[in-house]
């Protein structure tokens, strides 16, 4: 009996030793890297659509404010020679009754300054940002 006892008694002290195999280690290791791609590009779209949304807002907003501002009081728009600088400081134009923008001219959102063109035959103007690539003319110039 004691023998008997003695048995059950090393099969408990006996861990049960099961470890995971390099497959599984590796599998789980894929796993969580494919979900962190996932979360990755997530992310990524979203920062791109608050650079939009952040572009736009500037050119609809104080950009063209200012614009209008210098347009009302001296009369006309800036010329593209002018640029947008002319919000900041005068020439030498009469009526002009700025700064237009404090603070200075921000970039856009991906660090380019923002474009400026006048058109002469509608006597209107055209401010934008040449977005992502950095270029003016392609598709993903942005438009307030």
């Amino acid at each position: 009996m004691n023998e008997h006892r003695n048995e059950r008694l090393h099969e408990r002290c006996r861990p049960n030793r099961r470890a995971f195999t390099l497959i599984e280690i590796l599998l789980v290791v894929v796993i969580i890297g494919i979900l962190a791609s996932m979360v990755a590009l997530k992310l990524t779209g979203r920062a791109e659509d608050a650079r939009v949304t952040r572009a736009k807002a500037d050119l609809g907003g104080s950009l063209s404010t200012a614009i209008d501002l210098f347009e009302q009081d001296t009369g006309r728009y800036p010329t593209s020679e002018e640029g947008l600088g002319v919000l900041l400081e005068n020439p030498g134009i009469a009526n002009w009754k700025g700064p237009y923008i404090k603070g200075g001219l921000k970039n856009d959102p991906w660090d380019t300054p923002y474009a400026y063109q006048y058109i002469a035959e509608d006597r209107t103007y055209r401010v934008f940002s040449c977005g992502p690539d950095r270029q003016v003319g392609t598709e993903d110039d942005i438009y307030p």
